[in-house]
């Protein structure tokens, strides 16, 4: 039961504003009765042990990018300038072995530099563990979701898990609106204009701007004669990056139909 539909129903059909458990109970049972398009529930199938194992890959990244936040700060207070670019536990290990802490300060953060290594290290196993068995899952699922450039096994765990039953989606604008790459209007005065949605599953989203960005690194692709195509329109950078990722979208939407039947 989507938690807004409740919400409405609870103010305006039951005149209960307080949200407890009875008048809960109370403006569910309401929204089952009336609402005609309400999702069914159903038992838990391989979309969501895609979902599950894309959530754990991205938990994992995250929980990555914080220690080696930790770690940039740390080498910034321990050597002049740290390590500026992107950090390897290779070139950590060959800084650490030209340092000497000579306070106990500097030992401190000379330790917490060896622990959080040690953390980046049991990390980086498990993003491999991670990607493995993501795509076991995807070859299993038989998706044809890979066939699309620039979306691998990972964005396509990603893409099946977050979009779940693509039938309850009643076109590819619905989709494109459900994930976030479909524009909004933005009008006044009679002056109509769109903007770029912040609304949708940004998972989804993200899943399909790094699609999109893969086509572009690559000349001669697709997504990269599109590209330069809507730049000669006058289009923008950003506008032009936003038309191929619907683009995308509306090729995802078609795959996971294919797939669904």
């Amino acid at each position: 039961m989507p938690a807004t539909l409740a919400s409405r129903i609870r103010v305006l059909a039951t005149d209960r504003s307080n949200k407890n458990d009875p008048n809960d109970a109370h403006s569910i049972a309401i929204a089952a009765l009336r609402a005609p398009r309400l999702r069914a529930v159903e038992a838990a199938n391989h979309v969501e042990v895609l979902r599950l194992l894309a959530k754990r890959n991205m938990d994992i990244g995250s929980q990555r990018q914080r220690v080696i936040c930790r770690l940039h700060s740390l080498f910034a207070e321990l050597a002049p300038g740290g390590i500026a670019k992107e950090l390897y536990v290779s070139d950590a290990d060959t800084l650490m072995a030209t340092l000497k802490p000579e306070t106990p300060a500097q030992q401190m953060r000379f330790d917490l530099v060896q622990e959080l290594l040690d953390d980046v290290r049991r990390l980086d196993a498990q993003t491999k563990a991670s990607h493995r068995r993501i795509r076991v899952a995807i070859k299993a699922s038989d998706t044809s979701l890979t066939e699309i450039y620039g979306v691998g096994p990972i964005h396509a765990a990603t893409l099946i898990g977050y979009s779940g039953d693509v039938t309850r989606f009643a076109n590819r604008d619905a989709y494109a609106s459900y994930n976030g790459t479909a524009p909004i209007e933005w009008s006044s005065g009679g002056r109509v204009v769109h903007r770029v949605s912040r609304r949708g599953n940004r998972k989804l989203n993200h899943a399909l701007h790094m699609a999109a960005i893969t086509q572009l690194r690559n000349p001669g692709t697709q997504g990269r004669i599109y590209f330069e195509r809507k730049l000669a329109e006058g289009r923008t950078k950003k506008e032009a990056i936003r038309s191929l990722t619907r683009q995308i979208s509306n090729s995802v939407y078609r795959q996971l139909l294919l797939d669904a039947q």
